[in-house]
């Protein structure tokens, strides 16, 4: 045999794992479909605000208590919710996202149009910038 013969048939085992045919698993292959280019989606709408008045406080030394965090200190925002007759005082840092409701920040109203009045006098309580 010729050096050239025996490379010709060193080589047959190589082409032959080349070729070789997968082993069935017992799972029927599907056929790969190619995804289809979807069109850029819209950012979901931000729900409906609720009724309500927004203003920028700055607490005293001993901050606002709040439900979610403790005391919360520094630039804050206040506001206040109202849903149907139901009112709710939140702080959140000033333009942070996260709110935090207010201990003892809720209440039911008689008059919705007592909105104004009550969020006047929790600005009037928490608002303290000289200390």
């Amino acid at each position: 045999m010729t050096a050239s013969e025996q490379s010709a048939e060193s080589a047959k085992p190589a082409e032959a794992a080349k070729t070789a045919v997968p082993a069935k698993t017992g799972a029927a292959e599907k056929p790969v479909e190619k995804a289809a280019a979807k069109p850029a989606e819209k950012p979901a709408a931000k729900p409906a605000a609720k009724p309500g008045k927004s203003t920028d406080i700055v607490p005293g030394p001993g901050g606002v208590m709040t439900d979610e965090a403790g005391v919360v200190t520094g630039d804050l925002t206040l506001r206040t919710e109202l849903a149907g007759n139901d009112l709710t005082l939140r702080v959140q840092y000033k333009d942070a996202e996260e709110w935090y409701t207010v201990t003892g920040g809720r209440t039911t109203l008689a008059d919705p149009a007592d909105l104004d009045a009550v969020h006047a006098v929790a600005v009037g309580l928490l608002n303290r910038p000289e200390g």
